[in-house]
């Protein structure tokens, strides 16, 4: 729910080969969930603090730029709700499911060197990436709330960033598929549609590393299915929000995020507060 509900601007603006990057984030959501009308849980509410630690590389691939990242995440949630007409709560903790992700440059973003991509004027960039999160996380089939999924989840994406002066503007679009969870909650199979997600960024860039941006993101499907029945939980969600980064020093930067939900069908309709600290160095 958290993943797809993710805005990230400036995901596919060019970058120098022989980047890297380690990242070091912590974001709190707090919110209403909306589940299945036909479930006995009603009035779900959550508070999420999730964790989490990255890498990224940048790399010569046929003279564009491509990179790789690592994300581990860890998360702790509590969740408070009536079961039946009974109210209930839940506590969750633990390490999530691990995040990797592989982006290239399809237009516009050759393989620079540090020296060179200084030099040169900003042009429009279309890139294409490849999300996959494996189930790496804590997860208990006797629970129906865990951490992690206990599936595999693959998001191909295509994004173009397009920089006017100091202003820039972004979109994305990718779709999440889900394999099952052979192990759901009594020893059920859970099924879950594509679920399509997009994303629109407009921005302003004072000088590198300084900039503000604008965030909307809307994503529908992803309707699930125990042993073969479908649940009436089709999503269709709207969210905005506001990034800020801030240079801190020549080779580490902060990032602020705000973002909240403008309608949602079914899922998380969550408030989300997110700050990441972020260490920056070549190799060469």
């Amino acid at each position: 729910m958290a993943s797809a509900q993710e805005m990230e601007p400036r995901s596919y603006s060019a970058v120098p080969i022989g980047t890297n990057f380690v990242v070091a984030g912590y974001a709190r959501s707090t919110g209403d969930v909306t589940l299945d009308p036909s479930l006995p849980i009603t009035d779900l509410q959550a508070r999420i603090n999730a964790y989490s630690l990255g890498y990224s590389h940048s790399f010569d691939v046929a003279g564009h730029v491509a990179s790789v990242a690592v994300l581990q995440p860890y998360a702790n949630a509590y969740l408070t709700g009536n079961v039946a007409g009974v109210p209930g709560q839940a506590w969750r903790s633990g390490l999530g499911d691990v995040r990797f992700r592989i982006a290239a440059s399809l237009v516009g973003g050759p393989a620079l060197t540090p020296q060179e991509f200084a030099q040169r004027s900003p042009t429009t960039t279309l890139g294409a990436s490849l999300s996959v999160v494996a189930p790496t996380g804590q997860y208990q089939p006797a629970r129906i709330i865990n951490v992690g999924s206990n599936r595999w989840a693959f998001k191909p994406e295509l994004g173009l960033s397009q920089p006017v002066g100091n202003w820039f503007v972004e979109g994305a679009a990718g779709v999440w598929v889900f394999t099952d969870n052979s192990d759901f909650f009594g020893g059920k199979r859970r099924s879950q549609a594509p679920l399509a997600v997009f994303q629109w960024h407009g921005g302003y860039t004072w000088r590198p590393g300084l900039w503000i941006a604008a965030d909307f993101t809307y994503l529908t499907g992803g309707r699930t299915s125990v042993n073969g029945v479908q649940n009436q939980d089709l999503q269709a969600s709207t969210r905005y929000g506001v990034t800020l980064s801030v240079p801190l020093a020549a080779q580490w930067s902060a990032k602020l995020a705000w973002s909240s939900g403008l309608s949602t069908r079914v899922g998380g309709d969550f408030q989300t507060v997110s700050v990441a600290l972020q260490y920056r160095w070549f190799d060469r």
